[in-house]
C-alpha cells in the first residue's frame, strides 16, 4: 500500500487549531462537571442549614411559649399582690408589698433571661451558618486551585511534548514518551489511544482493531521488529526505534494509525497505538 503524501503546512496548523480547540472544549467540561459537584454540595449544605434553622424555631417558639406563660403568672401573681397590699392594713401591708417587690423583681429577671435565650439562639444559628458558607467558600477555593493547577501541569506536560515525522514520512502528531505524557495526550482528545505490553507468543494480540506481533526485540540498540495485521493485510515493521511513529494505513481513516514504543524489553515491547478520531474512509 502506497503511503499518502505530506500535507500542506495548512493543513498542519488546521490540525493544530482544531487540537487546540478539543484541548479547550475538554477542559471546560472539567471545569463544569467539577462546579457542577460544588453547586450541588452547595444546594445540600443549604438544606442541612435551613433545616437547622427550622429545628431551632420550632425549639425557640416552644421555649418561648412556655417563658411566655410563666410570665403572665408572674403578671398575675403581681397584680394580686399589688391589689392586696393596698387593701391591708400595718404589718400585713408591709407583708404584701414585700410579696409585690419581689414578685416584680422576679418578673424582670424572667423577662430579661428570656431575650437572652432568644438572642443566644439567634447568635448561634448565625456562627453556623457562617461556619458553613466559610466552608462551603473554602470548597470552591480549593476546586478553583485544583482546577488551576491541573490546566497548569497540562499546558507544562504538552509544551514538552514532539512532533516528528513517521516512518512514513506523514507530519505526525504530539509523541508520548512516557506515562504523565500519554496521560496528558488522552486528556487533548485529539486522538484515541490504545496501550500495549506485547510480549513474544505465537499468536497476535489485538490492539484496538488491529492485530500486533512481536517478532524481535532489541533492547541494547533499542531497536523491535513487529507484524500489524489492519484490514486483512499483513505489513512487516521491521527494525523500528524506541518512540518513533510507526505509521499505516486502514480502508477507514485518511490518517494513519501510529505505533509508538515506549520500552523495548528482551522479549516484550510498551507502547500505545495512536488512531484518528476521523473515521472517514480514504
Amino acid at each position: 500500500m502506497s503511503p499518502s503524501p505530506t500535507p500542506h503546512s495548512s493543513g498542519v496548523k488546521t490540525a493544530l487549531v482544531a487540537g487546540a480547540l478539543v484541548a479547550l472544549l475538554a477542559f471546560n467540561i472539567i471545569l463544569y462537571v467539577m462546579l457542577d459537584h460544588t453547586r450541588t454540595d452547595m444546594s445540600k449544605m443549604r438544606d442541612s442549614i435551613m433545616t437547622e434553622i427550622a429545628g431551632l424555631k420550632e425549639a425557640s417558639s416552644v421555649t418561648s411559649a412556655s417563658q411566655t406563660r410563666r410570665v403572665e403568672t408572674l403578671k398575675e401573681e403581681l397584680e394580686v399582690a399589688r391589689r392586696q397590699a393596698n387593701q391591708a392594713a400595718g404589718q400585713a401591708k408591709q407583708e404584701a408589698v414585700a410579696r409585690a417587690e419581689m414578685l416584680a423583681k422576679k418578673l424582670s429577671d424572667e423577662q430579661a433571661k428570656q431575650q437572652q435565650q432568644v438572642q443566644s439562639q439567634i447568635t448561634d444559628v448565625q456562627q453556623q451558618t457562617d461556619a458553613k458558607i466559610g466552608a462551603v467558600n473554602t470548597d470552591v477555593s480549593a476546586v478553583k486551585t485544583d482546577l488551576g493547577s491541573t490546566k497548569a501541569e497540562l499546558d507544562k506536560t504538552i509544551s514538552n511534548l514532539n512532533k516528528t515525522i513517521g516512518d512514513l514520512g506523514v507530519q505526525s502528531g504530539y509523541i508520548a514518551t512516557n506515562g504523565k505524557e500519554l496521560a496528558a495526550l488522552k486528556r487533548l482528545g485529539e486522538r484515541n489511544y490504545f496501550e500495549f505490553n506485547l510480549g513474544r507468543t505465537k499468536q497476535p494480540q489485538r490492539v484496538g482493531d488491529i492485530t500486533l506481533m512481536l517478532k524481535k526485540a532489541d533492547p541494547k540498540h533499542n531497536k523491535y521488529s513487529v507484524n500489524v495485521m489492519a484490514d486483512d493485510k499483513l505489513t512487516e515493521k521491521k527494525d523500528k526505534n524506541l518512540n518513533e511513529p510507526v505509521q499505516f494505513y486502514v480502508a477507514k481513516a485518511r490518517q494513519p494509525y501510529e505505533l509508538v514504543v515506549n520500552e523495548i524489553k528482551k522479549d516484550a515491547i510498551v507502547g500505545y497505538l495512536a488512531t484518528p478520531k476521523d473515521t472517514t474512509p480514504r
